[in-house]
């Protein structure tokens, strides 16, 4: 990890920058993956998943029977662990019901919202070098909650061409209603477009490295919808003195294992504890199994000293964080003054895995500074909300000439004419009186 000490001000935007391929050739890339799957449906998906996933794919449907013996597979340990996570995931979800709420305007003029499920939702879990059966638990938990009809669960076989067992299991647990052996940019266009096998989404909901989140900006264009850009993970921790630098370590090598193109981040206004970090890093880092994609992670991060907490605060607003620890003495008053982050952990206790697993707050996050403008998944990722309006006699009444007046003034005397034939249908009716 690169250290830079005290940048000035003008320096802080090129610092938060993230690892990234060559935009031009990825869209380019994307585009004509996404023309093949609309021309050939399956056989352009499962092309694409022989080349670049299992080269013997001759399905993308995993059966039912497929499901049943990967449940029989899962140890009983791990069952009652994801039992754990699922029970809390449910209860911080449930807690995002909303009720109904009447509100009169106007006398005469009552309006409200109803949510509504949105019917068929797509959910992309990452299979690659870590099987993120979490991530099922996640997307499809709050799904079933707003009552999504259709579950659609696409994710990579890996070489041997299986679904890790717990991403089946946890499927099955959570609702989801069909699960296909698909990953990738042909993933997404399957989904996008429908094909023979994979039923088109209304949504796309799902983390993945930077074709996955390209391909997901592309189905926008095409009609579907996505929960947000979430490319590849990334974590910043803001540490003062009263940090525990085994944490801190512990904490940013979580992150930089997910893959390569990960960026972890430490600000810190203390030069030992940055010392001892760095040296529990090492330390870490060489017992971990996946060391080697770590230490590639880390090439793309850094250590910044800061001399006060306020500048720390600062760079990680403009940096806007998929996850942010405050690891720092007065972390209630810190946490007030951000603005700009997925989730927050607080304290040297709260790490990061917590909320990746069993905390009960969704782990979906917006990335690459997408947390200035995006909130992380939520039950209002998977409903829509319908506005009503109800007018009596009384309410057009009351607003009608308000409503007449602002349709001439725009020229669009139809829209005026709509509320004139009223007032004259309940005059005449008053006059008869």
């Amino acid at each position: 990890m690169k250290l830079i000490k005290n940048p000035p001000r003008n320096n802080w935007e090129s610092l938060t920058t993230r690892p990234k391929v060559n935009q031009k050739e990825l869209t380019d890339l994307v585009e004509s993956i996404f023309e093949e799957i609309k021309e050939n449906g399956d056989n352009a998906v499962l092309n694409y998943g022989r080349k670049f996933d299992f080269p013997n794919q001759k399905s993308l449907f995993i059966e039912e029977n497929k499901v049943a013996k990967a449940i029989d597979s899962v140890p009983e340990e791990l069952k009652k662990a994801i039992q754990l996570a699922k029970e809390n995931i449910e209860k911080f979800h449930l807690s995002q019901q909303t009720q109904v709420k009447k509100i009169e305007t106007t006398p005469g003029v009552i309006c409200w919202r109803e949510a509504r499920p949105i019917e068929k939702v797509g959910i992309y879990i990452p299979g690659g070098t870590a099987p993120l059966f979490s991530t099922v638990l996640m997307l499809a938990i709050p799904a079933k909650i707003a009552g999504c009809k259709e579950i659609v669960l696409c994710t990579p076989p890996n070489k041997n061409g299986e679904i890790h067992p717990a991403i089946l299991y946890t499927a099955k647990l959570t609702g989801v209603t069909k699960i296909y052996a698909v990953g990738g940019i042909q993933a997404i266009g399957a989904m996008t477009f429908g094909t023979e096998s994979i039923p088109r989404v209304n949504k796309i909901f799902g983390p993945g490295n930077q074709y996955v989140t390209s391909a997901k900006q592309m189905a926008q264009f095409y009609g579907t919808a996505i929960d947000m850009p979430a490319g590849p993970s990334e974590l910043l921790i803001i540490a003062d003195a009263t940090s525990n630098p085994a944490f801190v370590a512990s904490d940013l090598l979580s992150q930089a294992e997910h893959g390569v193109d990960s960026q972890v981040v430490l600000l810190s206004t203390n030069e030992n504890v940055i010392k001892s970090v760095q040296k529990e890093i090492e330390l870490q880092l060489a017992k971990l199994p996946r060391k080697e994609i770590a230490k590639k992670a880390l090439e793309n991060s850094q250590i910044i000293y800061f001399e006060n907490i306020k500048d720390c605060v600062d760079f990680s607003n403009l940096y806007a964080p998929e996850h942010l620890i405050l690891a720092v003495e007065n972390f209630i008053s810190v946490s007030e003054k951000i603005i700009n982050a997925g989730s927050v952990f607080l304290g040297n206790y709260s790490c990061e895995s917590a909320g990746d697993y069993a905390s009960g707050t969704n782990h979906t996050l917006p990335t690459s500074a997408y947390a200035r403008a995006y909130s992380g998944v939520s039950l209002d990722s998977f409903i829509k909300k319908i506005t009503f309006q109800e007018l009596t006699e009384q309410g057009i009444q009351n607003i009608g000439k308000a409503i007449e007046i602002m349709a001439e003034t725009e020229d669009l005397f139809a829209h005026r004419n709509a509320v004139s034939i009223r007032l004259q249908d309940i005059n005449t009716k008053n006059s008869a009186l």
